[in-house]
């Protein structure tokens, strides 16, 4: 069993004892704690939370004990039902909530669920914020509405379709040439909310032919939910016989997009925010941003078209926080999350399947075509695992110190920058290892630059 409490919320495997899973005494205290927070800082003693989820096996379990949770804070629901990460996140806003609460665990296995907290515009809390969430479940700080000022559950299940359409209206999606392209377009969305969701939207952009793969909303992953390549031999081999121009495969949350190519090659999930940034920034020049470990393709493009790139630290809120504060017209992370500001500030793989299609039509390039004009980078990950003796701050001391010469960033780490590559070494925030992030033209070349570094903190114990 394993809980993890982290400053965005929490996540862990169904069942266990109190404290060593995620159960219904966690999932309620967690709650309590957030409604908590959520009211001393509003200064509201009634209002509305947002809840959606995704298809999980345990997602009803949870979500009952959220919604009467919340209830029992004296706090209103606005119940959306099996949702998308960004469907939730655009429903806060869209019902003027004091905030909201979606119920997944991303890409995690099928035994993992989690709390993901949102404030009132509808993005994840900030680490402060988090923190003080942390403390009030911690000390019990919280107290339940007596019977007359307990809160109601309301359900909308509108949510869906008007993120659909707020999609449509987005400037750079032109639904006529898509519709006018004639795509046949595959689907892999591991029998989660994406597998509705998806397919309701390529229909929406005008494309009448859609094969789908694990797309009933199950919850009983067809795969390990993880859009990387060693999971989607499937969809890979479907697409390898050319029945289709392009795939698309998410994760059950939706807001991660891997994209196939029309020879079932992978496109690389580096290359969706790569690839859709290029087509935004043609037509709206800007600044962008993604985080210390995401491909340097991304900073090559923006100053291809006159832009300014900068990297934030790993984490969705640091990403949209910077993106705020350099006004980024486009950003996100390398692991196929696009942030589009133009519809709000959230990785969002619906924003990323109408762009990327509406980049398709407008070229009328295949999307090994597309990927043969973005900048080449290969980007290998790798691990030193950690003992209680080792003093991780140490190691990255010295590393700064052995580097010194190269371009450095310690924001969240060291990453070191070199004029063709570069590696970035940090602590997880979820296991006892520290994780390795290098990048280079080749995989040799970078598998051998993330091998040096793993002999240098070997050597630096």
């Amino acid at each position: 069993m394993a809980l993890i409490k982290s400053i965005s919320g929490i996540r862990g495997t169904i069942g266990g004892k109190s404290g060593d899973g995620l159960n219904p005494v966690d999932i309620a205290k967690f709650t309590a704690a957030y409604a908590t927070f959520i009211k001393r800082t509003s200064g509201a003693k009634q209002g509305s939370i947002v809840v959606g989820r995704d298809a999980r096996l345990s997602g009803q379990m949870v979500n009952d004990v959220v919604v009467g949770t919340l209830c029992g804070m004296g706090l209103d629901v606005i119940n959306i039902g099996l949702a998308t990460t960004p469907t939730t996140e655009l429903a806060v806003v869209g019902e003027k909530a004091l905030g909201g609460i979606i119920i997944t665990a991303s890409h995690n296995p099928i035994q993992w669920n989690a709390l993901k907290l949102l404030n009132a515009q509808g993005e994840f809390l900030d680490a402060a914020q988090g923190q003080q969430v942390l403390a009030l479940a911690e000390a019990d700080d919280f107290d339940f509405a007596e019977v007359s000022e307990l809160g109601h559950e309301y359900t909308n299940n509108t949510y869906a379709e008007k993120h659909i359409r707020q999609v449509l209206d987005l400037e750079l999606v032109d639904r006529d040439a898509i519709a006018k392209a004639n795509f046949t377009v595959a689907v892999d969305a591991v029998n989660s909310v994406g597998g509705v969701v998806i397919p309701r939207l390529l229909r929406a952009l005008g494309v009448k032919n859609v094969i789908e793969l694990n797309c009933e909303p199950t919850g009983k992953f067809a795969h390990t939910p993880e859009p990387i390549p060693e999971n989607l031999t499937g969809i890979a081999d479907l697409m390898a016989g050319r029945v289709a121009d392009v795939g698309f495969v998410v994760d059950p949350d939706v807001d991660r997009l891997a994209i196939i190519q029309e020879d079932g090659q992978m496109f690389g999930e580096e290359y969706t925010l790569v690839a859709v940034a290029d087509y935004v920034l043609s037509l709206t020049p800007g600044n962008t941003v993604s985080n210390l470990s995401s491909s340097r393709a991304l900073a090559d493009v923006t100053r291809a078209h006159g832009g300014q790139y900068e990297a934030a630290a790993v984490g969705e809120v640091n990403v949209t926080t910077l993106m705020r504060k350099n006004g980024a017209v486009i950003g996100g992370e390398g692991n196929g999350g696009v942030i589009y500001p133009a519809l709000h500030y959230g990785r969002d793989a619906l924003v990323g399947v109408a762009l990327y299609l509406t980049l398709m039509a407008k070229t009328g390039k295949k999307p090994s075509e597309i990927k043969a004009g973005l900048p080449p980078y290969v980007i290998a990950k790798s691990k030193v695992q950690l003992t209680p003796d080792i003093d991780v701050d140490a190691i990255l001391e010295a590393v700064k110190k052995n580097y010194a010469d190269q371009k450095l960033t310690t924001i969240d780490g060291v990453k070191i920058d070199f004029p063709d590559s570069w590696v970035h070494l940090r602590k997880s925030n979820t296991e006892p290892i520290i994780r390795i992030y290098s990048e280079a033209h080749t995989l040799e070349e970078a598998e051998k630059l993330g091998a040096e570094i793993s002999n240098f903190i070997n050597s630096a114990r």
